[in-house]
């Protein structure tokens, strides 16, 4: 491809020296030949721009080619995406539903922590009122023990009273 290229530059010019020297040619030479040489500059000129016209062709033709190439390329390459989109989703079928449901449990996860912190904290809350209420029921235990206790000797200690005042109303009377 370069060496025609080559080519073509070496040709234009030979085809450009050809045209200049004729115009030193026709200045110094005889009136007779001038006709001829203009001529030959004519058809000289002639065959360059049909050169040019056709290196600008090909060159057309090669562009009009390389992208009718990147076309079929990016075609290939979507092609390419759809066959690898397909052969991820062969791979595993339930992939979207699964990651559908793991972030449906990422989500139930995230409101749970603090659900069980507020458990976590309402069963201490309990447990301490719990044992806060044993405590007055055990106090309370206690306390009704000390007053039957109480009333129980305090009943005696009347008894014991009544009793001598019993005796004291039989030695008197």
């Amino acid at each position: 491809m370069a060496t025609q290229k080559q080519q073509q530059q070496q040709q234009q010019q030979q085809q450009i020296q050809k045209v200049k020297n004729s115009g030193l040619i026709s200045v110094h030479g005889s009136p007779g030949k001038d006709d001829k040489e203009e001529e030959m500059t004519r058809s000289a000129l002639t065959s360059f721009r049909a050169k040019e016209e056709e290196i600008e062709r090909k060159k057309m033709e090669v562009r009009d080619k390389v992208y009718a190439q990147l076309g079929r390329v990016e075609e290939a390459t979507k092609r390419l995406a759809e066959i690898r989109e397909e052969l991820e989703t062969l791979a595993d079928p339930k992939r979207k539903d699964v990651a559908v449901i793991r972030k449906k449990i990422d989500t139930v996860n995230k409101e749970l922590r603090p659900l069980g912190q507020s458990c976590q904290k309402k069963e201490r809350e309990y447990k301490e009122a719990l044992e806060a209420f044993n405590e007055k029921n055990k106090e309370k235990a206690q306390l009704l023990s000390k007053l039957m206790e109480l009333a129980s000797e305090s009943e005696k200690l009347r008894m014991k009273k009544l009793e001598e005042l019993s005796k004291n109303v039989e030695l008197l009377g």
